[in-house]
């Protein structure tokens, strides 16, 4: 199994830079991808990667090392306050030949205590009463890999901002108390911006991991927390938040878990960021997306990023984002999901019902 793991991850690789390319000396491929790198828990991560026989984390390694990105953001990653973990992954991608000398990565919000009974089923421990959904504290984080030093003096952290605080939140419809209310982050995971230095300045990344607009009661308290989530972005680039507006370059990224036409959701928010003037969609596409298209859906199957199951799920959606400002120059886009018989496919669906997404960027 290891051998085999192993020739996949190769050719995917090989694949890859003959058909894709590797990002060029004057351009920067960034990437978002949610790689499944989430345990039940802590340590079990850590263990997995040390051990060496787990075939799910050789096909997140090929997959990254296949497409190289020079600027990665790995959200559902669980997070461990050493680093152990995410240094542990980064040694496997170095000896897979995708080095990545430089790394951030900060607590998320996912199974920090509230203290409260959130789900009402009489207890506070359970992974529904944190901050965000997760059996143990760090549980389906984010951590972003760098071939480019980061600038984490400058990066800022705004996942402690309190979802009422968010202007024009949804959360007076969430059948919150006061008490709830008054502890409740908007983040369930993080929403950063990380300041990447590249050779023509600075670059902010500005990174987030949305809550799925499932799993509730009738007072939609997920799609509710996940239209706001996004709808943050839109409040920070106007400087409405306790931090000033990012000046310069920047890509939002991450796991928005909502596509614009289908599954459920509210799509207010993401429609208006997707529509604004300061960013720019490269809509990603891949010839897997179309070849595993869902029937019955109105989105342009060619951009999905995920695929989930249509019998038993939602289907193919779009729910993953790379969303440069309008100033940038996307020279290249696209969703690493080869499709059925080509190189890489095994590696692509056997590491995750994501696929990586990623554009490549002209440095000036």
């Amino acid at each position: 199994m290891r051998r085999l793991i192993h020739l996949v991850g190769l050719i995917a690789a090989l694949s890859t830079a003959a058909t894709t390319g590797a990002a060029r000396a004057d351009t920067l491929r960034i990437a978002t991808w949610d790689a499944a790198l989430s345990r039940r828990g802590p340590g079990l991560l850590l263990q997995d990667i040390r051990r060496g026989k787990d075939p799910q984390i050789a096909a997140a390694v090929a997959v990254i090392a296949a497409t190289r990105p020079d600027v990665l953001l790995i959200t559902d990653i669980d997070y461990d306050a050493t680093g152990l973990a995410l240094t542990a992954l980064r040694e496997r991608l170095a000896a897979a030949g995708a080095p990545y000398p430089h790394a951030f990565a900060r607590a998320p919000n996912t199974g920090v205590p509230t203290g409260l009974d959130l789900d009402g089923d009489g207890v506070a421990t359970g992974p529904r009463d944190a901050q965000g959904y997760g059996w143990f504290p760090g549980q389906g984080g984010m951590a972003i890999l760098s071939r480019l030093p980061i600038d984490a003096g400058s990066s800022r952290d705004l996942s402690a901002l309190l979802w009422r605080d968010l202007p024009g939140n949804l959360i007076a419809g969430a059948g919150l108390g006061a008490e709830t209310q008054a502890v409740q982050r908007l983040s369930s995971s993080g929403h950063w911006d990380v300041v990447v230095i590249t050779p023509s300045g600075p670059l902010h990344l500005l990174a987030y991991a949305a809550t799925p607009p499932v799993f509730d009661g009738p007072n939609d308290r997920n799609g509710r927390r996940n239209r706001d989530e996004t709808a943050l972005w839109l409040a920070y680039l106007d400087g409405r938040l306790p931090w000033p507006a990012p000046t310069g370059r920047f890509v939002i990224l991450g796991d928005a878990n909502l596509d614009p036409a289908d599954g459920e959701g509210r799509r207010d928010a993401l429609a208006a960021l997707l529509a604004d003037p300061r960013v720019q969609d490269p809509k990603p596409t891949s010839k897997g997306a179309v070849a595993a298209a869902s029937t019955g859906h109105r989105g342009d199957p060619a951009l999905t990023t995920a695929d989930w199951d249509e019998g038993k799920g939602p289907g193919n959606l779009r729910v993953d984002y790379l969303l440069p400002s309008a100033g940038l120059r996307v020279t290249a886009a696209g969703v690493y999901w080869p499709p059925p018989g080509d190189p890489g496919a095994d590696a692509a669906s056997g590491a995750s019902p994501h696929r990586l997404v990623w554009a490549d960027i002209a440095l000036p």
